[in-house]
């Protein structure tokens, strides 16, 4: 079944600019990622009618500056936030209350660098891509950072640029090295 959500552009409610990223809960209900005209997230029903939008442009807590990728926590089931320009992770209930946030700009043990995609693995620990740092960063669904994979190059366990991650049904991480024109996998750590 063909089915469309959105397609009228716009900054009103139940409008969308340009989308970056959507995810669907257990429930149904889709939570869709602006940046552009539109610095938010829109929660829409199961029908992809609208619910209701929050977050703004900035760097307050709470608002975004390029919002790149969104996952849901497997455990705790909040919304977990790409915040691409400030350089952080932002994580929300599904009712856009804001629970925390983590990172800075740096390329220090949880610092990040352009945050661009994220993945959970089975055991709740968050993988992050960071395209500034061209490294793979690993989380608690806290933020307490546990550890980091990769560094600029072009040699295999190098990136150049990383855009994407995806985490597998055996914990591998699979990462697309945009700029060295492959994707590489890695073992769990």
């Amino acid at each position: 079944e063909l089915r469309v959500l959105g397609g009228e552009g716009g900054s009103d409610p139940g409008q969308l600019g340009y989308v970056s990223d959507v995810v669907q809960d257990a429930e149904g209900s889709y939570y869709v990622a602006e940046f552009g005209e539109n610095h938010r997230i829109t929660k829409l029903d199961p029908d992809g009618k609208f619910i209701k939008c929050w977050g703004a442009e900035g760097a307050d807590p709470g608002q975004f500056s390029r919002i790149r990728a969104l996952a849901l926590g497997p455990k705790d089931g909040n919304l977990y936030v790409a915040d691409a320009v400030n350089n952080r992770i932002e994580v929300f209930t599904r009712d856009g209350e804001l629970v925390r946030l983590w990172g800075q700009s740096g390329s220090a043990p949880g610092q990040m660098k352009y945050p661009y995609d994220l993945a959970f693995d089975k055991a709740g620990d968050l993988y992050v891509v960071e395209f500034g740092n061209d490294r793979v960063q690993k989380f608690t669904a806290k933020g307490e950072p546990r550890g980091c994979w990769g560094g600029p190059g072009r040699e295999p366990g190098r990136l150049n640029r990383p855009w994407a991650l995806a985490v597998d049904s055996r914990g591998s991480i699979h990462i697309v090295d945009t700029e060295n024109h492959r994707v590489q996998r890695v073992a769990p750590w």
